[in-house]
């Protein structure tokens, strides 16, 4: 306590740097002042007839700061005081937030009480550890759910992308993985969220147990851009605080596009200009300095176990285009990609997981015994299917015609039963691939 107290005390900027707001252009404020505390990056707060606006410096115009609010702007006046903020953009997480629902700025967002602070200083725009002094990833994690323990398997410290449209059910697969999942401690960012899904998502879906070992950042689709980019980076600070401790987080961000989105919002107001599909340069600078937060804690000179963030990033893919250029990036920086159907959602089975189109980077280290030869049998049957089942349908393929085409139409119920789950019901790994070997044969199709 005495050192947080101590490293507080040492941020602190005797200096009280104020500057004058001289014109409003839409969501960006123009304003000049001392240069010694225009930095980009910098905070502020503007002076409103109601109070004060939190503002950051995304750009600058000669000398002439530009700003965006975290907030609203109503009732700025020109000439309207920027007084410096020297200690924002820094959180201090602890355990006491668990359970809680905080916003961008870790106020919270459940009607409790303020929360406590820890006594160790995080960058809200923390860098991601040294590649090559990390911990290697770590033991499989059970996810709960068939279709990925079975098919799309994580280590610990993995980093897995859920592409999916609108509509499809990304959502309801984070439910189940936010309760589901074997991790010590649970982070959510929900970026850019409907407010009703937002409240729905902790009341109904974490309850009661569920938020015991979580924590849940969230910034709803009406709040000003500056706060969602602010809410992602949040939750990877918090993620970033436990891993510490050495626990092994789960971390679920929904959205990775939402992000996105909000950085070209900012991006364009200062400036930069458009390029692919209207995204700016920074988009694709920010999503890997993001996306390479999670991941394997650094090594442990003196002993102990390394800490470790397994996330699942959800991206909204444009159009159900899943090589929109957002979607591209990301599948590029993450270990594997989920990709969800709106086809196979649409005829009734959820999670709408398309097992040929999803992928895990470390699904060969994580395969023991005959696991491997299952998960592939398992692949070249439904590809079988998929190849005729447009004959099957029409009725023009006749039986007999290929035994590999005879044995996909015997199992496609049985798989695609398999590959169904209701958003209560869970299965462990031994369990998913238990079923897996009984449809399949017991021997993986191989004889």
């Amino acid at each position: 306590m005495l050192q947080g107290l101590i490293e507080r005390v040492e941020s602190l900027d005797p200096r009280v740097l104020t500057g004058r707001v001289t014109a409003v252009n839409g969501l960006l404020i123009e304003a000049e002042g001392p240069k010694d505390g225009l930095a980009l990056g910098a905070h502020a707060r503007v002076a409103t007839a109601a109070g004060s606006a939190p503002c950051e410096v995304v750009g600058f115009r000669g000398e002439t700061a530009l700003m965006m609010p975290f907030g609203v702007l109503e009732g700025v006046r020109p000439g309207a005081e920027a007084r410096l903020d020297s200690g924002a953009g820094y959180a201090r997480p602890c355990d006491a937030w668990l359970g809680r629902v905080i916003d961008s700025f870790a106020l919270p967002r459940d009607g409790g009480p303020p929360l406590p602070e820890g006594p160790r200083l995080y960058p809200v725009k923390g860098q991601p550890p040294c590649a090559h002094k990390r911990a290697r990833l770590g033991a499989r994690l059970d996810l709960g759910v068939r279709a990925l323990n079975a098919f799309a398997p994580m280590r610990r410290g993995q980093r897995l992308g859920v592409f999916a449209g609108s509509g499809v059910g990304k959502s309801i697969l984070m439910s189940m993985l936010a309760r589901d999942s074997n991790a010590d401690v649970i982070v959510i960012g929900l970026i850019g969220e409907r407010g009703r899904e937002a409240r729905e998502f902790v009341d109904d879906v974490l309850g009661v147990e569920g938020r015991k070992r979580s924590v849940v950042v969230t910034e709803t689709s009406d709040a000003p851009a500056l706060a969602r980019r602010q809410a992602a980076q949040l939750t990877l600070t918090v993620a970033e605080y436990f891993r510490d401790q050495g626990k092994d987080v789960l971390l679920l961000m929904d959205s990775v596009t939402r992000f996105a989105l909000a950085q070209r919002e900012i991006g364009l107001a200062a400036g930069e200009p458009p390029t692919t599909r209207g995204y700016t340069p920074s988009v694709f600078a920010e999503l890997p300095r993001l996306l390479e937060r999670a991941g394997p804690g650094p090594e442990r000179q003196c002993g102990g176990k390394p800490g470790s963030i397994t996330a699942l990033f959800t991206v909204l893919v444009d159009g159900d285009d899943h090589n929109e250029p957002i979607a591209d990036a990301v599948r590029g920086i993450l270990d594997g990609h989920v990709v969800m159907s709106r086809a196979i959602a649409e005829r009734g089975r959820f999670p709408a997981i398309d097992v040929l189109r999803s992928i895990s980077r470390t699904a060969p280290e994580v395969y023991e015994g005959d696991e491997a030869a299952l998960a592939i049998e398992a692949r070249k049957v439904l590809s079988a299917y998929a190849d005729m089942e447009e004959l099957i349908r029409l009725g023009a393929y006749a039986s007999g015609s290929n035994p590999a085409t005879d044995r996909a139409i015997a199992l496609n119920d049985p798989l695609e039963a398999f590959l169904a789950q209701g958003k209560d019901e869970a299965s462990t790994i031994d369990e998913s691939f238990a079923a897996l070997r009984e449809i399949l044969g017991g021997d993986g199709g191989m004889t």
